[in-house]
This record gives structure tokens, C-alpha cells and sequence, in this order.
């Protein structure tokens, strides 16, 4: 990963190792170049707006030695970007700011397509949205529809910290004059239906004086 923003870049380190995903991180392109010339890796995140020189012209470079897969991670959201980025030879454009679980999905996506024998990643859960559905472990659940939007709306915020607040606001089937206790009711009930211990949660985890978090794995 070239990203000249430190606490970013170690942000992304941090959650992409939890996914088994080693990063080495370069915070200029010089050291990223040669990082590149010494060492071989499976895949490149890079930014553009960089120190020494821009992020296009890494590309341009790299592309030339190498068909490493390359994903543009970048605050420069401008289509004529975009095309610039492609045209030089990446594989994907992320624009900035984006979940990091979105990054670890193109990653995957990316080194499947190349490697077609790599097995899928299995998540304990799967959001089958066409038809409102998600099952564990293959098993369709019974849930209610605010169920079922509170559980679809974790699993999408992976491992994130969601305030009842939040979940209140962004969530059509629950009206937001409900009180924040009814939340807590709901999360006991899902609990129930998805087989997770109240007294030792593995999936729904209670964050103190924040909300919940939903660890999908």
C-alpha cells in the first residue's frame, strides 16, 4: 500500500490483517518503487495524491514492469480521474472516504478473478437482499422485517460500533419516536433467533455507552 496518510494507512493495516490480508505500507512513492524492486506482492493499493510524485504516474510505472493487480484508493472522485487511472492501467477505483470491509470485498473479488482456484471467503451470515432474506451458515432465518433491516444493516457495518441513535435513524421499518430501550429488546430477541449466547455473544456485541457492533465471522 502506498499512502502517504499515516494513520489511515495503518487503520487499513490493521483491519485488512484481520482478514488474513498482510500489508506492507510505503508512505512515499520512492519507497514504494523500491519496496516494489525488491520484494514481490500479490496486489497494489495506491493513492494518488501523493508527495514526490503523483499517484498516476506510480501507476504508469508499475504497469510497465508488472501485471500486478492495482486499486486506486483516492479522494479524487472526478470521473476524468477515474479515466486517467484505468487508462494507466489499474484494476479498480475506490474513491475516498469508503468502509474498509468494501476495500477487503474488491481485494477478494480481484484475486479470485485471477487465481479461480482460491476458495471463497464463507461468512457465517449472507444477506440474500432480492429476496429479503439471511441465512446462517446456509439456514434462512425467521426474522421480522425490523429484524431482518437491523441485521442487514450490522452485517454491512462489520465489526463497526452502532449507536441505537443510529440505528433509529437509518433504519425505515423502526420509527424513530421508538425509545432507545426498544433496540435492546429487538438485539435480545435477534440474539435468540441466531443462536448467540447473551451471556457470551459471538455475533452481537455490546459496545459500553455506544450501542452494538456484529462480528460476521
Amino acid at each position: 500500500m502506498i499512502e502517504d496518510d499515516d494513520e489511515l494507512a495503518q487503520l487499513l493495516r490493521s483491519r485488512l490483517y484481520k482478514d488474513d490480508i498482510d500489508v506492507t505500507v510505503a508512505l512515499t512513492p520512492l519507497e514504494g518503487l523500491s519496496l516494489f524492486q525488491a520484494q514481490t506482492f500479490d496486489l497494489l493499493v495506491l493513492d494518488l495524491s501523493l508527495p514526490q510524485m503523483d499517484g498516476m504516474e506510480i501507476c504508469r510505472l508499475i504497469r510497465q514492469e508488472s501485471d500486478i493487480p492495482i486499486i486506486i484508493s483516492s479522494a479524487r472522485s472526478d470521473i476524468r480521474d477515474k479515466i486517467m487511472g484505468f487508462s494507466r492501467g489499474a484494476d479498480d477505483y475506490l474513491p475516498k472516504p469508503y468502509d474498509p470491509q468494501e476495500l477487503i470485498f474488491r481485494i477478494d473479488a480481484i484475486m479470485r478473478r485471477i487465481h479461480p482456484s482460491l476458495p471463497k471467503k464463507l461468512f457465517p451470515f449472507e444477506v440474500n437482499e432480492q429476496k429479503h432474506e439471511i441465512s446462517r451458515h446456509g439456514s434462512v432465518l425467521k426474522l421480522t422485517p425490523a429484524e431482518y433491516d437491523i441485521v442487514s444493516y450490522m452485517i454491512k457495518k462489520d465489526r463497526y460500533a452502532i449507536s441505537r441513535e443510529e440505528l433509529l435513524m437509518n433504519i425505515g421499518s423502526i420509527k424513530y419516536e421508538s425509545s432507545l430501550k426498544s433496540i435492546d429488546v429487538i438485539m435480545g430477541r435477534i440474539r435468540q433467533k441466531i443462536g448467540d449466547d447473551p451471556k457470551n455473544p459471538r455475533y452481537i456485541i455490546s459496545v459500553r455507552g455506544v450501542g452494538y457492533k456484529f462480528v460476521n465471522e
